[in-house]
């Protein structure tokens, strides 16, 4: 098939499905009548300019963003990393530890993942404390967030 109609294929399947590896998305294709190759699909990623992102589930999926969003991406990945010092739990709590001054970058980017259940949150100077309604959605997160560390 076109490459134009797999493209939009796997923009679609990107767009209703979390699709965390290539792998997943060769499966999809191929479920959806697509002859499809690794080579193909990583050339595809790269001319769709897909990136990965944390999901509400504390998974990574392929998404679509633009050139822009994708640079403030990257950069908040990087300040993330080397600011945070720590995330813990706390009963339904997930407590960031940040350097000092940092606390207010980090939780913007925080809120910018969108993750699942998250309450609010609240910031000092270099202190996050991330509400959940329970202990299991505190504990996802807290993962998640600590995957972004390393």
């Amino acid at each position: 098939m076109a490459r134009s109609a797999r493209q939009s294929k796997i923009l679609e399947l990107i767009s209703i499905k979390e699709i965390e590896t290539q792998d997943e998305l060769a499966r999809e294709l191929r479920n959806a009548n697509f002859d499809i190759t690794q080579a193909t699909i990583s050339r595809d990623i790269k001319e769709l300019g897909l990136t990965k992102i944390l999901s509400s589930s504390g998974k990574y999926k392929y998404c679509l963003v633009t050139s822009e969003e994708q640079g403030i991406s990257s950069k908040y990945i990087t300040i993330f990393k080397e600011s945070v010092i720590s995330v813990r739990q706390a009963m339904n709590l997930a407590v960031v530890r940040t350097m000092k001054g940092m606390a207010q970058a980090i939780a913007s980017f925080v809120d910018k993942l969108n993750i699942n259940n998250l309450l609010g949150a609240v910031n000092g100077e270099d202190t996050i404390m991330l509400i959940f309604p329970t202990e299991n959605f505190a504990s996802e997160a807290v993962d998640a967030l600590n995957g972004l560390l390393n």
